[in-house]
């Protein structure tokens, strides 16, 4: 049994001998082949007929350009894109005698005609470009024209402008997995500076299994590459920036569109400028908590307390839901009845608006907030069921996500506090002397206060209670 072997491969162009003729393939199907006929215009054979002929033999197929990789063509430079089509007409002359614009019917230059060498047309295209002013050589044209051969229009470019260097040099890639590790411990921790972070690479390379035989960089390329790693990171600026920034939402965010009151509102707590007298006579700082509706821009409700718990979130909560009732002492601006609120057809809903002042009541559907634990305490979840409204916690480390309270929040200590006694600044670099001498204002009179600033502040009156009226 003889041998088996792979049947012959044919392509339009090919030269084949077949019933002592040489004759050129026209078409291919998958049964039969067109060829060139010396009587005929052509003939059709069948493939069985054809591969079983005695005289049946390729003697010419044409060479074959590789498609380019299009992908890294478009990566490249314009102008090396032009250079490498520009070479591409001088190769083709090269190896088939013609230049691929020339015209039907053109006949070879003498240089390149036929019983002309490869090696003869790589002399004389070399010759012809260094007499147009291009300084090139023999073996260049062959080189390019190898390459051409093997790789298409992409063995012509310059590709030194697609080669990318490697991200961190010639460091090597233990020391940048160390590095990296060094400034991820440090998010949560106190600020160190590089030198630490240097230190501390070493270390937990030396703990690795071979990290004794890792080479170990100069310190001007540690401190390039420390640079490199910690771009953007704060590793060794603002704490409070760096977990802000390592703890944030990844994905992308956006603000949600509020149509009503009540759609989404927004809670958060934090300490009030100003100093306050205790019960116990005791002279300290009280924390702030409030909810802001997004859609009106209303301070709903805010409490003051010396240390604000769980059960302070939900009267804040429950303060938010009720009417504002007047107080003594509070002027008749400050009512309902005198403000652009529908006073009338409010009471006929609940009698408690006959005396109420001149804030809204809104329900809240939804509450964002942040990962205090007063806000995913039970207490305050608990209440939220139990008025159906949705909890929403944002990302940690992402006070941008509830940024109507924050603003909120810090212009009462603009607005507010520092009209009063005992206001101590945002921090101990704005804070004065001997405030505890001044006559400060007890807990439960500042909550009446600030409610009656609230009310003053957040409805659409004429104000009667401005800052210079706190002292």
């Amino acid at each position: 049994m003889g041998r088996l072997k792979r049947p012959p491969a044919l392509a339009v162009g090919d030269r084949i001998r077949f019933a002592g003729q040489v004759r050129g393939v026209l078409e291919v199907t998958a049964q039969a082949v067109v060829l060139e006929d010396t009587g005929e215009p052509h003939c059709v054979v069948a493939l069985v007929e054809l591969f079983q002929a005695e005289d049946f033999e390729v003697l010419f197929q044409p060479e074959r350009m590789p498609l380019p990789a299009s992908s890294l063509l478009e990566t490249l430079p314009a102008e090396t894109i032009r250079q490498a089509m520009w070479w591409e007409g001088h190769i083709l002359e090269v190896l088939h005698g013609l230049p691929p614009d020339a015209a039907p019917g053109t006949e070879p230059r003498p240089e390149y005609g036929p019983g002309v060498s490869l090696t003869a047309r790589e002399k004389a295209k070399a010759a012809e470009l260094t007499r147009a002013g291009h300084q090139v050589t023999a073996s260049t044209v062959a080189r390019l024209r190898r390459r051409y051969l093997h790789d298409g229009v992409v063995g012509l470019a310059d590709l030194r402008s697609a080669r990318k260097m490697p991200q961190f040099g010639s460091v090597d890639p233990a020391v940048v997995d160390a590095m990296r590790q060094a400034i991820k411990e440090g998010v949560d921790a106190s600020t160190r500076t590089g030198s630490y972070l240097i230190w501390r690479t070493r270390e937990i390379l030396r703990q690795s299994p071979g990290g004794d035989a890792v080479g170990w960089p100069s310190r001007p390329t540690l401190y390039r590459l420390l640079a490199k790693l910690t771009a953007g990171t704060h590793a060794t600026g603002s704490a409070v920036t760096r977990r802000s920034k390592a703890h944030g939402a990844n994905a992308p965010f956006g603000e949600l569109t509020v149509s009503a009151p009540g759609e989404v509102m927004q809670m958060d707590s934090t300490p009030l400028d100003v100093l306050v007298r205790l019960d116990n006579g005791v002279v300290g700082k009280v924390e702030l908590t409030g909810m802001i509706d997004v859609a009106t821009r209303t301070l709903s409700a805010a409490v003051l307390r010396p240390s604000t718990k769980s059960v302070d979130a939900s009267v804040l909560l429950a303060r938010t839901v009720t009417p504002e009732l007047m107080r003594p002492g509070w002027v008749d601006a400050l009512k309902m009845s005198r403000s652009v609120l529908p006073h009338r057809r409010l009471l006929t809903l609940d009698e408690r608006l006959e005396h109420a002042a001149a804030k809204p009541v809104i329900v809240p559907e939804m509450i964002v907030y942040d990962h205090g634990k007063v806000f995913v305490s039970r207490n305050f979840r608990s209440s939220c069921r139990f008025l159906e409204i949705d909890c929403q916690p944002t990302h940690k480390g992402s006070p941008f996500e509830k940024g109507h309270i924050e603003k909120m929040l810090g212009s009462v200590a603009t607005m507010f506090a520092q009209f009063l006694p005992g206001y101590t600044g945002r921090n101990t670099d704005r804070r004065g002397r001997h405030l505890e001498r001044e006559n400060l204002w007890s807990l439960p009179e500042l909550q009446d206060l600030l409610d009656e600033w609230i009310v003053d502040q957040f409805t659409d009156r004429g104000s009667s209670c401005s800052g210079s009226d706190l002292r």
